[in-house]
């Protein structure tokens, strides 16, 4: 065959992708409809999981935003939420965002463990004496316990500084605890670091695997730092790394372990 005998040929093939493709994209495009939040670009999907840790934040409501968070079919969320949060607050995103975030990934890491059921036993009744039954006699109750409470609204107190020599932290840390009356953790607590040339802040809650009521501030070493729980009236001054003496006399950064506690009702 000539070559003059391939031109109409390829000169079809090419009208014809050329109409196919005008077809597909202009008149007829593909429309997706309904699809899952699962397959959202990845930015797109961080900002739907913001928006549930929002509502959830709003309303409270743990059994929605788990119903929520199911349709991405993520392994760990709480994992996923924790590092989420860490990311949007390096990128100095709202901290009303980074506090929702760190409020769900505390609640998807801190669940009770489902009771087993108990298969039902057979009740054996023994027989009641004939001849004698005792009176029964009432027991006094003790006098009931009061529930320790947090104080709406109060600021919480430096309950304990305990210096930490840990020589397998990464670097030396400021560590805060912040539990309620109770003693339970609280999650989502910011705190504010200051020092000479700068500030920081970080919340408690992003590491659930360390405790709900835990944040913690990597030091650098010679910079003199102040702390401030930001429902605390008084700030915590001169903290520094301070030398620590390992086993094999080798010295290394010490960290600091803060821990705030909010009263209970007078």
């Amino acid at each position: 065959m000539k070559r003059e005998d391939w031109l109409p040929i390829l000169l079809g093939l090419v009208i014809g992708l050329a109409i196919g493709l005008y077809y597909s994209w202009v008149i007829n495009p593909v429309e997706y409809v309904e699809t899952s939040p699962a397959s959202l670009r990845e930015d797109f999907k961080s900002d739907y999981l913001a928006l549930i840790a929002s509502a959830y934040a709003y309303s409270g409501d743990l059994g929605r935003a788990e119903a929520r968070i199911a349709i991405f079919q993520e392994p760990n969320p709480a994992t996923t939420f924790s590092q989420l949060a860490q990311k949007r607050l390096a990128m100095s995103r709202p901290q009303s965002e980074t506090r929702a975030l760190a409020l769900m990934a505390a609640a998807l890491g801190e669940r009770p463990t489902p009771l087993a059921s108990v298969p039902a036993q057979t009740r054996i009744v023994s027989p009641s004496p004939t001849k004698h039954t005792p009176t029964p006699t009432r027991t006094p109750l003790p006098p009931p316990t009061r529930t320790p409470t947090p104080t709406p609204g109060a600021p919480f107190e430096l309950l304990d500084q305990e210096k930490v020599c840990d020589p397998d932290l990464y670097a030396p840390l400021i560590q805060v605890v912040v539990i309620d009356a109770a003693g339970r953790p609280v999650p989502g607590v910011e705190v504010l670091v200051v020092w000479d040339t700068g500030q920081d802040h970080f919340f408690t809650g992003l590491k659930p695997e360390l405790g709900l009521g835990y944040g913690d501030f990597a030091m650098t070493e010679g910079t003199i730092y102040t702390v401030q729980v930001m429902k605390s009236e008084t700030p915590i001054t001169g903290l520094m790394a301070e030398d620590c003496v390992g086993d094999e006399d080798e010295l290394f950064p010490g960290s600091w372990l803060l821990t705030f506690q909010q009263p209970e009702f007078p």
